[in-house]
């Protein structure tokens, strides 16, 4: 049930990080530089929020807890804030203005929610499982239900447009939702020590933050990995629409391939390799996977090559999405052996903070790359070159930031005998608090 309430979490979530550049510039026809302008500043805000967020978790005391209440609260505004997005009532052809001031107002409303609730949701996982065996065993369940999200947020909100609308796709993936955040919050605890656990003050909570290496060098990683699949995701429409030629509403079947293979490698990936190996290597073998499966994309002759791509890329996600989070409640635990306290919703916000921070990357390298490869979006007719513009942008920086990722991964310390003395002292720690 933990784990059915990340399909409320991560379904509009995925919506908005797959199809909201398409929606705003393609179909809306928001200037290309003013999307692009705005999306800057607007993740700078994004990051910044989300240690502020996270700090506040970790001091907020109610009698449902400390992460809870962000859950219980902010769910149903979280859902009708996406809806509003997609009901904008200008048009960037006759009035770009209104249009960017309606769009700039609802996705920032939208996202101020999303963090405090995901915030919280992650906060719980290192409180809610201890083991590493526990955690890869809740990964894998949760991310049985982020693939449908990917599924339902990313690949079929094409489809869904074109049946019901932009509006009415976005109303039914609000309440699918709405249904699973309150079928699974019900469900949801706090341990009993941890909950008056209020860490310190900001500013030394910052600084002990950045100064552990194990963080860094995770959350880099991670920073790096979501720039690369958030370039994917976010070029994926136009490459198939400008450089193979088709219809985009095929990103539904190249999208629901990769994240069904996806999905069906995530007890692959635990049984036979997360548990034989480690977070580490597991991720650094899952981001190679990626590489493997996105090159050949950018000399893709055909939909049909694109395909067989999609599965290698769905291999790779599977573990990505698998272990991303569970690196982080090893973190979390070097932490909590080093202070003392349980700072969860700081590891997860600040790791939100660069996570976010990808977005500015992506933005702007779309926005000084499409441009120079001519693309303009009050064009009825593209030209020629936006063709290998799109497949540089799909297949260059994904690269990089994959490579990045394996970089970083091979910096981070918690392996090995170290990592086997935190989770022992983690262990007497907790036995100690049920016993008194």
């Amino acid at each position: 049930m933990y784990s059915l309430v990340s399909l409320g979490v991560a379904t509009i979530a995925e919506a908005i990080a797959g199809i909201i550049a398409f929606y705003i510039v393609d179909v809306k026809n928001l200037p290309v530089t003013w999307y692009s302008t705005f999306w800057f500043i607007y993740t700078i805000y994004n990051a910044l929020n989300n240690p502020a967020l996270g700090y506040f978790s970790d001091r907020t005391r109610s009698r449902w807890g400390r992460r809870i209440p962000y859950i219980l609260f902010g769910g149903l505004p979280y859902a009708v804030a996406f809806a509003l997005i997609f009901t904008a009532p200008f048009d960037g052809r006759d009035n770009p203005t209104g249009l960017l001031i309606y769009f700039g107002t609802m996705i920032v409303i939208w996202e101020g929610l999303y963090t405090a609730i995901a915030t919280g949701y992650y906060g719980l996982l290192p409180e809610m499982f201890e083991s590493y065996r526990e955690r890869t065993d809740v990964a894998a369940k949760m991310n049985i239900f982020q693939t449908i999200a990917l599924v339902l947020g990313a690949a079929l909100p094409p489809l869904l447009a074109d049946i019901l609308g932009w509006s009415g796709m976005a109303i039914l993936l609000a309440v699918i939702s709405v249904i699973a955040i309150y079928v699974g919050a019900p469900f949801l605890f706090e341990q009993k020590q941890l909950k008056t656990d209020t860490s310190f003050p900001f500013l030394q909570a910052l600084k002990y933050t950045f100064m552990n290496r194990s963080y860094l060098t995770a959350a880099g990683a991670q920073m790096a990995r979501f720039f690369a699949t958030g370039s994917l995701q976010t070029g994926i429409m136009f490459y198939l629409k400008y450089s193979l030629k088709v219809d985009e509403g095929l990103t539904t079947a190249i999208l629901g391939i990769a994240f069904v293979v996806a999905m069906l490698s995530l007890y692959p990936w635990r049984n036979w390799v997360a548990n034989k190996l480690d977070s580490r290597r597991t991720l650094m073998l899952a981001n190679a996977v990626m590489i493997l499966g996105i090159v050949p994309m950018g000399f893709s002759p055909n939909i049909s090559f694109t395909y067989a791509a999609a599965i290698v890329l769905g291999i790779g996600l599977g573990g990505l999405v698998l272990i991303g989070d569970v690196i982080m409640t090893e973190v979390v635990d070097e932490d909590e052996m080093k202070t003392g306290h349980q700072r969860a919703g700081m590891y997860f916000g600040m790791s939100g903070f660069l996570i976010t921070l990808s977005g500015l990357f992506i933005s702007t390298v779309f926005g000084l790359m499409m441009p120079a490869f001519g693309y303009d979006t009050l064009l009825e007719v593209q030209p020629a070159s936006v063709d290998l513009g799109f497949r540089i942008f799909l297949t260059v920086p994904t690269t990089i930031g994959f490579l990045l990722a394996i970089l970083l991964l091979w910096l981070y310390p918690l392996h090995g005998e170290y990592l086997k003395k935190i989770k022992e002292t983690i262990a007497a720690k907790r036995e100690s608090s049920h016993a008194n």
